[in-house]
């Protein structure tokens, strides 16, 4: 086997400096993910197990419409100032389209402009799970239902004070409950 020098490394076989790099990479990556999580959602509460639900896709396909499936399950997106929710008005209350777990209220609720319906914070911070979110060249940070991993949308750090974000959620993973 070639072994090669490496500054103050005594001779090492070829494969172990990239192994080495590659668990460090690893390592500091899963911190990143976690230090992300943790300064979102800014408390210890989760959301307990033995109240998840859990379904398969076969049965999630039964109850949600295509698009309603493709967005909360495949985690879509449906198209800017087209879901139902975007321009709505009224009080009430938003449920998860999945589980029916209460995410958002209409108190809430701002217009951003986006085309989606917007919120500065969940109803409780433990009903929404954070997750990074690298596709499509872009650093965002994608929410889902802590109940059903349902995926709700993405958090972004440009909404209202004090807390200055800003949930944008996609309307059809959402149902809305008047009153």
């Amino acid at each position: 086997m070639k072994k090669y020098v490496f500054g103050t490394f005594k001779t090492i076989p070829f494969w172990v400096l990239p192994l080495i790099i590659g668990v460090f990479s690893m390592c500091g990556m899963s911190k990143t993910k976690h230090a992300e999580k943790v300064a979102i959602s800014g408390n210890d509460e989760v959301f307990p197990d033995s109240l998840k639900v859990f379904k398969t896709e076969e049965e999630w396909k039964k109850i949600l419409t295509p698009e309603q499936f493709e967005v909360t399950r495949k985690k879509g997106t449906e198209r800017a100032c087209s879901g139902a929710f975007w321009n709505n008005h009224e009080k009430g209350t938003y449920l998860c389209v999945c589980c029916q777990l209460p995410l958002f209220s209409s108190g809430e609720k701002f217009d951003s402009g986006t085309g989606w319906p917007s919120f500065f914070e969940p109803i409780e911070k433990r009903n929404i799970t954070y997750h990074a979110d690298n596709s499509y060249g872009m650093k965002r940070m994608e929410i889902e239902c802590a109940r059903c991993g349902a995926h709700l949308g993405h958090v972004f750090d440009d909404g209202p004070a004090p807390e200055g974000k800003r949930y944008c959620i996609n309307s059809v993973s959402l149902i809305f409950v008047p009153g």
